[in-house]
């Protein structure tokens, strides 16, 4: 086997693996906030389904990717999705409802709606990794492994890279929802800036939708082109700061009261 080939593969699998664990960051920050409102016991086991789900809909999505690809509907629908939870708890919280759940009341359905609103979330998150991992992946040489030529019509070697990157994100979204979990709990006062990262996330893959090939009202090439990588990461990141500092504000008012 080419040496030149394998280092190829590598450096494919390491740029992947970045891109997967920033796209899992954002899967896992729509995690926490959706169950921020449970029960610690409840929020670990909405979590494990919701990881459940992320890697069941990541490994489903490698196999469809030829079908989803062509299905613009699928990613309007997820960004559709996004922007309307995170719209619906800013609009919710401008009018002073509380957002909390009694235990009484997670038990039942809130516990099962909780769970059911993760797995849409992790149905959008996995078509967009899946369609960023065969754009990275499809640049790569054919190399066939394990005697296949081809798996879910997607060569061989280019699927195991594609697969690797995918269950990786999974395991990188396993530590970060948990991570956000505490700090949500720490500085309640960031659900806020948190749900606004969320509805920025449906703005990406509204972008998305946008761009596709069947739609055409945005260039094809300019989800993954460089002046929109960088405004997206400087809004998020702005988003973040300006959330710490209103956060930060708010804990210091309360503190002198």
């Amino acid at each position: 086997m080419d040496s030149t080939i394998l280092l190829e593969y590598a450096w494919v699998l390491l740029v992947l693996i970045g891109l997967e664990g920033l796209l899992a960051a954002d899967n896992a920050v729509v995690m926490a906030v959706m169950v921020k409102h449970l029960p610690k016991a409840q929020q670990k086991k909405a979590l494990f389904y919701g990881l459940a789900g992320a890697f069941v809909f990541r490994f489903a999505a490698l196999f469809m990717i030829t079908l989803l690809v062509n299905i613009w509907q699928i990613q309007a629908l997820g960004a559709a999705y996004l922007l309307f939870i995170s719209a619906k708890h800013i609009y919710d919280q401008r009018k002073g409802e509380d957002h909390s759940i009694e235990p009484e009341a997670t038990k039942g359905s809130g516990f099962w709606m909780t769970v059911l609103k993760i797995e849409l979330a992790d149905i959008a998150f996995a078509i967009d990794s899946m369609l960023a991992a065969v754009a990275l992946a499809v640049t790569l040489p054919h190399l066939n492994l394990f005697g296949l030529e081809d798996i879910g019509g997607i060569n061989s070697g280019q699927f195991t890279v594609m697969l690797a990157g995918g269950l990786i994100g999974v395991i990188i979204m396993r530590f970060a929802a948990h991570k956000f979990v505490q700090l949500l709990e720490k500085y309640p006062q960031l659900e806020t800036a948190a749900f606004v990262v969320v509805g920025w996330v449906g703005v990406k893959l509204l972008v998305m939708t946008l761009s596709h090939e069947k739609l055409g009202v945005l260039p094809h090439d300019f989800p993954h082109s460089t002046p929109w990588t960088i405004t997206f990461w400087i809004v998020l990141v702005g988003i973040v700061v300006v959330g710490a500092l209103v956060g930060l504000k708010k804990n210091k008012e309360i503190e002198n009261h």
